[in-house]
């Protein structure tokens, strides 16, 4: 009887002790010891659960001997006993379970993917989005809407894709005298050839866009005066590269804004992270050229991180510019890995960002990627609709293009122009300091949104004309007063550059076509033959509706290039270079020596070297 006491006292004792509940800490990371915030630990066959926080530490309650189930999307799930109180401290491997389906010209394969980085716990509306993005890559053909891929091209750009450009013809004045477009002050277009031409690689036609490597460049036109946000330069001279015809430069110049009345700015960075941005060039260069934007944000300015790959997740909630460590360190902690989420951290961007809305400040989502969304909504038309009704939020979007290989330019440029935002290709540090640095609150403080141009030649002396660049940035005449159409936003202290050619009346020229006489058309007034041609802009205030109009006249002139600007000649060699790149049918001249004497010409102070390098790049080009 003593016995059976003794060891029902016993079975009791270790009961309750197998049933005490213990509390338990430790640290999830991932297979190459990086903490892995918003990993779920979950007491199996309970509803007791919690998440790990930004350093990847939790805590939760147990019994000993439960079992404690780690996850994770994209690793694979660890089960772990509690024996007793203390640290239990868990590494997840990525899991191969995730696949990408790959459409090729050859079928269909899949791909396993694993996803390596870090995010921070996702409410269920956001979890609902995630479950939608199961889209289908298509690789190495055209798209619907007009881009090219660009497959095998020296291997470095295997899977490049391009929008489609079809060059800007010369136009008869009399059946169209009218040229309509908005402004671009994208500058992509010229570091993304810059690091084709450094690599040594043929550069694709279609990633040649004239009017982002002329705007690349800073120029020398006046401040503006009085209540307009932009100056307006106009001149014309003898085109350096066709005798038959004259150029016509026409320049805008934004209001320069001191940094110190820049309003508070509440940023929202939404950063690849898949697989495909582990090169070097990639996401090492973006943390890197993070850096040197945190080194410029002001304690009024916030600053929030939200990353994507095979799901989205916010690692960095909003923090004031002056947290430069904190900030810092979540840049530091990103790793990549995984599929690409696209649509999915767009939203969540977008959401952390009115969540935390500045009225009267600079509300900013600034994608990071390579442009290669695969997963969720992925096509350019759905990520055009998509964009489309997050800007009317007034929140407006920046796209950073990064790396080589599979850099989605027609994806980001869409996405920039209907987020009433810009785009930038990132190829160096020194283009990192560029954007990230000297040029970015100027960029952010937009002084007018929606601009656009509209150039009326004077039949009386234009035969014909042709716009240099600006092909996929050209509008209906009707759309000029349609104050619902968008069009480009100009920033503080910006430039923007649009050449035009033309061929005056009485010059024969090859380039021009016959076309039988109209017979209705109204005859030009004889009060305006001084005139060459009138320019007519249209623009809206940051925050407003309804466009402003200003009207410039420009009258005819007989300058050589010889008497230009600097600046002039120098816009002429990027443009010039520009079309030998693209094989142009409009000039007379494929040597690039050309293109050397006219830059050279034109290079003046060249205070930030600029102007150099491009000269040192043409002479390195084949």
């Amino acid at each position: 009887m003593k016995t059976l006491f003794t060891f029902l006292a016993a079975a009791l004792l270790g009961f309750q002790l197998y049933a005490q509940t213990v509390t338990i800490t430790g640290t999830v990371t991932d297979d190459t010891g990086l903490p892995l915030p918003g990993a779920n630990v979950i007491v199996k066959k309970t509803s007791t659960g919690t998440q790990t926080d930004f350093n990847g530490k939790y805590s939760i309650n147990a019994q000993i001997g439960q079992y404690l189930t780690f996850s994770y999307v994209g690793f694979n799930t660890k089960e772990v006993k509690v024996k007793k109180a203390g640290e239990i401290n868990v590494s997840l491997e990525g899991s191969s379970a995730l696949e990408e389906v790959v459409v090729t010209g050859y079928g269909i394969s899949r791909e396993k993917k694993s996803l390596g980085f870090a995010v921070a716990p996702i409410n269920s509306a956001d979890k609902a989005l995630q479950g939608k993005a199961s889209g289908v890559h298509i690789r190495g053909a055209a798209s619907l809407s007009g881009s090219r891929s660009y497959e095998n091209n020296n291997r470095v750009s295997d899977n490049e894709s391009y929008g489609r450009i079809e060059e800007n013809i010369f136009k008869s004045v009399g059946t169209a005298p009218l040229s309509t477009f908005s402004i671009d002050v994208d500058k992509a277009g010229y570091s993304n050839i810059r690091r084709m031409l450094n690599n040594g690689q043929k550069v694709p036609e279609d990633a040649v866009k004239i009017e982002e490597m002329v705007n690349y460049f800073a120029y020398n036109y006046p401040q503006p005066k009085g209540k307009d946000p932009f100056s307006i330069t106009a001149d014309i001279v003898n085109s350096p590269w066709n005798q038959d015809a004259k150029l016509v430069r026409i320049g805008l110049k934004g209001k320069d804004i001191s940094l110190n009345n820049v309003p508070p700015s509440n940023l929202v960075f939404l950063l690849d992270v898949s697989g495909s941005m582990n090169d070097p060039n990639k996401l090492p260069l973006l943390k890197a050229a993070l850096n040197v934007l945190v080194d410029r944000l002001r304690e009024k300015d916030k600053v929030s991180i939200v990353v994507y790959a095979g799901a989205a997740g916010l690692v960095l909630p909003p923090t004031s510019g002056a947290e430069k460590q904190l900030i810092r360190n979540a840049i530091e902690n990103l790793s990549a890995g995984g599929s690409t989420a696209g649509g999915a951290g767009i939203e969540l961007a977008y959401k952390v960002a009115a969540e935390n809305f500045s009225k009267g400040g600079n509300n900013r989502v600034i994608l990071a990627t390579d442009g290669d969304f695969n997963v969720g909504a992925s096509s350019d038309r759905s990520m055009e609709d998509l964009i489309e009704e997050k800007r009317k939020s007034g929140v407006f979007l920046t796209c950073l293009g990064f790396g080589m290989g599979n850099y989605k330019d027609s994806k980001l440029e869409t996405l920039a122009n209907k987020g009433n935002g810009n785009h930038a290709y990132i190829d160096t540090m020194q283009e990192a300091q560029k954007v990230l640095g000297t040029e970015f609150f100027g960029t952010l403080y937009t002084i007018a949104k929606d601009v656009k141009i509209q150039v009326e030649f004077n039949p009386a002396k234009v035969q014909a004309y042709r716009l240099i660049g600006y092909e996929n940035r050209l509008l209906n005449d009707e759309d000029f007063k349609d104050d619902t159409k968008d069009a480009g936003e100009l920033g503080s202290g910006h430039t923007v550059t649009a050449l035009y050619e033309i061929i005056p009346v009485g010059v024969k020229s090859k380039y021009l076509k016959d076309i039988d006489n109209l017979k209705y058309t109204k005859q030009t007034s004889q009060n305006y033959t001084d005139e060459m041609l009138t320019v007519k802009f249209r623009y809206k205030e940051p925050d407003g509706d309804v466009s402003k109009l200003i009207v410039k006249t420009v009258k005819d002139e007989n300058s050589s290039m010889e008497s230009a600007s600097e600046d002039l000649k120098f816009s002429a060699a990027v443009a010039l270079f520009g079309m030998q790149l693209r094989n142009s049918d409009f000039i007379n001249t494929k040597k690039k020596e050309d293109v050397i004497a006219l830059a050279e010409a034109g290079k003046g102070s060249d205070n930030d070297g600029y102007r150099a390098e491009f000269i040192r790049l043409v002479k390195s080009s084949k």
